[in-house]
């Protein structure tokens, strides 16, 4: 990843950024512990984004 990135390119690194997070605990609460984890949840050693 190039130290210069285009705004678009930064954007997208944001977002996986953010979706990149365990799920909160009152949604375990609310949900009666039915979404346990994040199914989402990606390694930035393990899976690549695309970009």
């Amino acid at each position: 990843m190039p130290s210069h990135k285009t705004f678009r390119t930064k954007q997208k690194l944001a977002k996986a950024q953010k979706q990149n997070r365990p799920i909160p605990q009152w949604i375990r609460l609310r949900t009666n512990n039915t979404i346990r984890y994040n199914a989402k949840r990606r390694h930035w050693r393990k899976t690549r984004l695309g970009i």
